[in-house]
This record gives structure tokens, C-alpha cells and sequence, in this order.
């Protein structure tokens, strides 16, 4: 495992451990360069069966305030998507660009809202996973100062699959 400091993108790749899945973790200090272009480096490159995935993990609390609205954060930096979308093209097929939104759940009451959980270090997390160019074409500017953009609610459940029903273990 590699030695890493957000708790989210360490647990992602502890449960990769724990399902025997190969995958290559990316060291995203260094970004690459391509064609006079920076590019954002993707976390992880897992096997798909049948396909490879480039996958950016977004770390999120699942419960970030009381209302309902607020527990399922969705929201990602523009140039992570056009960053990944541009590694899909760079790569090609057989590769896909998903991200993987890993929701520490924070209240145990919403534990059983999720198909698929997994603990790591005191604490549970449940992993999402949707492709980017889903998210690109469904995205909307949340912070122009900040470039985020994030999906609208509904778009996001749709488009959204709990990590075991994505790529089943």
C-alpha cells in the first residue's frame, strides 16, 4: 500500500486490498504534461474486467449537516474531469475514467442506507462510483472562483452505483 495522507484515498486502496483486485496506485505529486497541457493525475488504475479503469477518488462525509440534501456531496474540480477525460483518450480503450465518491459515514444511524461498506481505521466508509463522461455531460458550475462543479441531485442518483454492483467484487 501506498503511503498516503488523505484517509479517503488510503481506505479506497485498502479495500481494493481486501478484494484482490490488481490495481496500480498513481503518485499524484507530479503532474504530467502533455502536448503543452497539465494534466491531473488520476489516483488509481484498477482492472474492470474487460476493461481498466482510471479512477480519481473524492473524498466526502456523508453526513455534512442535518438536512437530507446535504448528505450526498458531489461535487468535483473542473479539471479533474477534463483531466481524466483527457487520460481516457490519451489511454483508450480498453480504459474508463470514473470517479469514486468514498462517503466516511460519520453517523452509524446511515450505515444502513449502503449496499456496500467497508471499515478501515475506525472508521466506515461506502464507495460510488460514476463515470466521468456521465458526470461531464450532467455537471454544473458550483463555485466559478473556485472552478468545482458538481451534478444536480437527482442526476447524481441516477447516474451514481454503489462500488459492488459497479464492479462487482
Amino acid at each position: 500500500m501506498a503511503k498516503r495522507s488523505n484517509h479517503y484515498d488510503a481506505a479506497f486502496e485498502a479495500f481494493l486490498q481486501s478484494t484482490g483486485r490488481p490495481y496500480v496506485a498513481i503518485d499524484e505529486t507530479r503532474r504530467a504534461q502533455l502536448d503543452a497541457v497539465s494534466l491531473k493525475s488520476m489516483d488509481f488504475i484498477v482492472d474492470g474486467r474487460g476493461y481498466r479503469l482510471l479512477l480519481d477518488v473524492k473524498g466526502r462525509r456523508f453526513r455534512v449537516g442535518t438536512q437530507l440534501g446535504h448528505r450526498w456531496e458531489a461535487w468535483s474540480d473542473s479539471d479533474d474531469v477534463s483531466s481524466l477525460l483527457r487520460w481516457e483518450v490519451v489511454f483508450g480503450p480498453p480504459f474508463r475514467a470514473a470517479f469514486v465518491f468514498a462517503y466516511w459515514i460519520t453517523d452509524p444511524e446511515d450505515e444502513a442506507l449502503h449496499s456496500c461498506k467497508f471499515a478501515y481505521q475506525g472508521r466506515t466508509y461506502a464507495f460510488y462510483a460514476v463515470w466521468v463522461h456521465e458526470y461531464a455531460r450532467w455537471m454544473r458550475t458550483r463555485s466559478p472562483k473556485w472552478s468545482t462543479v458538481t451534478l444536480p441531485s437527482v442526476t447524481f442518483r441516477q447516474l451514481r452505483r454503489p462500488w459492488d454492483e459497479f464492479i462487482p467484487v
